[in-house]
């Protein structure tokens, strides 16, 4: 029994589990609901309800987001496939920000080594709002992976879950009206819709270039009292008679 809670032994299972999840994603192809459309004979609520709860259980077996985005605007237009896109999203994120922190993060805190990885931890400790906001209005990290990397942060329950739930809002809303207009893809929708998404991606990337250097900013010194300051050099001149 030791031996299954261990530390490794859990971040083990989770690495399987992910790589199980990957395969079936490649066999099953998900991209085929953007075809064959949504099972008929459910109320557009009820199939957006159930379409969110597909959409967080994708997100958390690495299904990418921009795909299921597109499928939730054509399937259920903007409104309906916002909302859906949305709670769908931060449920993904709460899977597997829970099974990141149960079966990972007590193997991968000891690894936390270097300037950079700490002073992230750092930041997600101190300013976990703020930073998972900053991660998911400008997406350079991958929505599974950050979830997954926060998991083994110190970042709080609350301050993920929130930041998630506003964040996405702005990408999420690009990819569901571009789904919605898919099918005019001339339209002006359609083309604000991609070139929102080309925008965010170009400002994540020169931010990121940016803000670079607080991460590899070194730690400052310790500030040293009068004691631990160096003695004055005595100079080797011979004294006269």
């Amino acid at each position: 029994m030791s031996l299954l809670l261990a530390p490794w032994t859990r971040l083990s299972l989770l690495v399987v589990l992910l790589l199980a999840s990957g395969v079936c994603v490649l066999l099953f192809e998900p991209q085929r609901i953007l075809s064959e459309g949504w099972p008929p004979g459910l109320p557009v609520g009820t199939a957006a309800v159930v379409f969110a709860g597909a959409y967080g259980l994708g997100t958390a077996a690495l299904v990418p987001r921009p795909l299921l985005n597109l499928a939730a605007g054509a399937l259920f237009g903007v409104p309906f496939g916002l909302a859906a896109a949305v709670a769908g999203s931060v449920l993904g994120a709460g899977i597997s920000f829970g099974l990141g922190r149960a079966m990972g993060q007590d193997a991968l805190r000891p690894l936390l080594r270097g300037r950079w990885l700490l002073a992230a931890d750092d930041q997600l400790a101190r300013h976990g709002f703020r930073s998972m906001l900053a991660v998911r209005v400008f997406p350079g990290l991958p929505f599974a992976a950050a979830n997954y990397c926060a998991a083994v942060s110190r970042c709080g329950w609350l301050p993920f879950l929130a930041a998630t739930a506003i964040g996405v809002v702005p990408n999420t809303a690009a990819y569901v009206v571009a789904g919605a207009s898919a099918s005019s893809p001339g339209s002006p929708a359609f083309l604000l819709s991609f070139g929102f998404i080309a925008a965010s991606l170009v400002a994540a990337a020169v931010v990121g270039w940016r803000k670079r250097h607080r991460l590899a900013r070194p730690a400052r010194p310790a500030d040293r009292g009068p004691l631990h300051e160096q003695p004055p050099v005595v100079g080797a001149a011979s004294h006269g008679p």
